[in-house]
């Protein structure tokens, strides 16, 4: 396997890791990254893809005892059973919408300019955000309504636009909804499980043309990179909510923005289109 290759894999997967749970956008993020190495043809795509499983799996682990508290409860505990509903709800309009207008999204908006935008834009609504004085009513995952539920999954839909981020959309619209910061982040992460999974199990299906056992070392590579990063990611995120909030990844969002704007118009960096 090409050194040059399994270099760009790990550079990835680490990217893939530390972007996926923040509110920054993962998409954005390996959109751009993709351009600039120039891993981004066909089997680059499913490469995103396969590593996308290990930022699942790095959730999982994180939050194992509640995954399988949940499961050995759902049919007696009623907690576990609306727990389980509103994961459920919040995840259906994303889905229903992703499957109804993914193509058409991904033809007009998957590129550097569309990307850069949706990094500022999303900067300037997280800033607002933050300078509101938001009303907390629910202070546990346990104690959202599928009212909540719902409202969060809508919100997440702004996500199918690359560079807007799923993770922010969730977070700061549970904030926006009433959820304190460390719930509505707790259960973006719980959400991120099922959204993540169903849309990397779809496209891998779609893709499995292009998948080769000459790629298990890439893929690998990848794999474990965002496992690993991810992990880091998530628990960094938990500790740092507890006496912070989000407007240093906003500041960062909209700089990032500018930064590719700026090169892309200065010549500087050629985002491939």
């Amino acid at each position: 396997m090409d050194i040059t290759l399994l270099g760009k894999a790990l550079i990835l997967g680490i990217v893939e890791g530390l972007t996926e749970f923040l509110p920054v956008s993962s998409t954005g993020h390996l959109i751009l990254a993709g351009s600039l190495l120039g891993f981004n043809d066909e089997k680059g795509k499913v490469f995103l893809i396969v590593i996308q499983f290990g930022a699942i799996l790095a959730v999982m682990w994180e939050f194992r005892h509640r995954f399988i508290e949940v499961l050995s409860g759902l049919r007696t505990d009623t907690r576990a059973q609306r727990f389980v509903l509103n994961i459920s709800i919040a995840f259906i309009p994303a889905a229903v919408i992703g499957l109804a207008f993914g193509k058409k999204i991904k033809a007009v908006l998957f590129k550097p300019l569309p990307v850069a935008l949706a990094f500022i834009i999303g900067g300037i609504v997280i800033l607002w955000v933050e300078r509101r004085r938001l009303r907390t009513r629910v202070e546990s995952v346990d104690d959202m309504s599928t009212s909540d539920a719902l409202k969060i999954g809508l919100a997440q839909c702004l996500a199918l636009v690359p560079g807007t981020s799923r993770s922010g959309a969730t977070i700061i619209g549970g904030m926006l909804f009433g959820l304190s910061r460390r719930t509505a982040t707790e259960f973006s992460f719980f959400l991120a499980v099922p959204t993540l999974f169903a849309a990397s199990a779809y496209e891998l299906v779609k893709n499995r043309a292009l998948l080769s056992s000459d790629d298990i070392s890439l893929f690998a590579v990848g794999f474990v990179a965002a496992f690993l990063s991810a992990f880091v990611a998530v628990r960094a995120l938990l500790r740092y909510i507890a006496t912070h909030d989000f407007t240093p990844f906003a500041w960062y969002r909209i700089a990032f923005g500018l930064m590719v704007l700026w090169t892309g118009y200065a010549g500087i960096v050629h985002w491939d289109e």
